[in-house]
């Protein structure tokens, strides 16, 4: 996945408290959101990865679609 791909899923750009790095985050719901790998983790590939925030173990995507289908299925379902 390349950075370009996380930015037009809609993720938002963050930085560490002393601007050392970068990565990018989705927030679906309180305690529920998507964080890629950070700029300094990745490798000469240039690729990235998402991953569901704090699990255990490790839920990881590499295919845009797949993320965006989960994104649209997960945001139908959110009751106002």
């Amino acid at each position: 996945m390349t950075e370009k791909e996380i930015q037009l899923l809609g993720f938002k750009k963050e930085y560490s408290l002393e601007n050392d790095f970068y990565y990018y985050k989705y927030k679906i719901a309180e305690g529920f959101e998507f964080i890629s790998n950070a700029d300094d983790e990745v490798g000469e590939d240039k690729k990235w990865f998402i991953e569901i925030f704090n699990t255990d173990p490790t839920i990881r995507f590499t295919n845009p679609q797949q993320i965006q289908s989960l994104i649209n299925m997960l945001e139908k379902r959110i009751v106002k």
